[in-house]
């Protein structure tokens, strides 16, 4: 395989927690993310999925320099972005862009659409004038299908999945590598979804672009991605391509979520695999395996000695001392085949 485009490497984002008024004292901090490495190759759709609050967008803000990492590393066409400033960043702007999981918030209600769509142009120094602009962006606006004759019009005036065509459009503008979609659907009717997922997936074809989809709901994350990392408390637990994680996924994390995909054949029986407790709080979260305190095949081992990514029978990595066997996974996350957006 052909080198990454983007390697991170031991990535740590913790948000400090503080206490008093005037002379605040922090007494905390929450590991959003903590410790997580992968690689992201050309062309390729990687997805990050996990539960709310398992690190997901953070880590995709962080991968875009939204917010500051802690620590780690982010190496993008060899070049650690982790450490540069913030002027030697916006070159790089150009090659990863983001699109925002709420099209009602992410875009300014007191411009138009053509002026949202356009301030990538203006503020990159990129055409030659007002007409041209005005031409790139009607020309982004009728391939994301939205009307061209509409440039003038508010945010407002847009329903929920055009406002995310915009934002697609926007993302698109000048024209980059890599794009992080976080959570892109989730704040749309499902009748609306799978014209978002179908858009994502032809201009990915046309553009040669890299993805890295942020989402939790397992059916979208099957039909969009080529590989899966599966995020619990901060840490990817489990890491490989979509048909072997669906088939036979190792982490008993990743097969309980597995066993709550909804069965798309009326009369098919499946027994859902409950996990016990509640999510951790990421202020405090259990030492060694994060996942012990739910996990139904927990050992003494777990409680003591955290485990680490690596290859596991079947090729998929997981970070778990007792991974599933396929007797396991049989028995315990029947995995029927999921329906495809059309």
């Amino acid at each position: 395989m052909s080198e990454p485009l983007v390697k991170v490497r031991n990535l740590v984002k913790h948000f400090p927690i503080k206490q008093g008024i005037v002379f605040q004292k922090q007494v905390g901090a929450v590991h959003a993310v903590d410790d997580v490495s992968f690689d992201i190759h050309e062309g390729e759709t990687l997805g990050l999925v996990g539960e709310t609050g398992c690190g997901k967008s953070t880590t995709a803000r962080l991968i875009t320099r939204l917010l500051e990492p802690t620590s780690g590393t982010i190496d993008y066409r060899g070049e650690n972005i982790a450490q540069i400033s913030r002027q030697q960043l916006k070159p790089l702007r150009r090659e990863m862009q983001m699109i925002f999981q709420d099209p009602y918030s992410s875009l300014n209600p007191r411009k138009t659409v053509g002026s949202i769509i356009g301030e990538p142009f203006r503020i990159h120094g990129i055409g030659e004038g007002a007409e041209w602009r005005k031409q790139r962006v009607q020309e982004l606006m009728e391939r994301v299908g939205l009307n061209p004759e509409h440039y003038n019009r508010f945010p407002f005036e847009f329903s929920g999945g055009q406002r995310q065509r915009i934002g697609v459009a926007r993302a698109l503008a000048l024209e980059p590598k890599v794009v992080i979609a976080d959570e892109p659907v989730s704040a749309l009717d499902v009748s609306i979804q799978a014209q978002i997922l179908n858009l994502l997936r032809d201009l990915q074809r046309d553009f040669g672009l890299t993805i890295v989809f942020i989402a939790h709901d397992l059916s979208v994350v099957r039909h969009m991605c080529d590989r899966v990392a599966v995020m619990y408390l901060g840490k990817i637990v489990e890491l490989a391509d979509n048909e072997a994680l669906y088939s036979h996924p190792r982490h008993p994390y990743t097969g309980a979520l597995l066993s709550a995909v909804p069965v798309p054949r009326p009369g098919a029986r499946r027994e859902r695999q409950v996990l016990g407790g509640d999510v951790p709080s990421p202020s405090a979260p259990p030492p060694a395996c994060r996942f012990h305190t739910r996990c139904w095949k927990c050992q003494e081992v777990c409680t003591t000695v955290e485990p680490l990514l690596e290859p596991k029978p079947g090729g998929n990595e997981a970070a778990c001392h007792f991974p599933l066997s396929d007797t396991e996974v049989r028995e315990r996350v029947p995995t029927a085949p999921a329906e495809q957006p059309t």
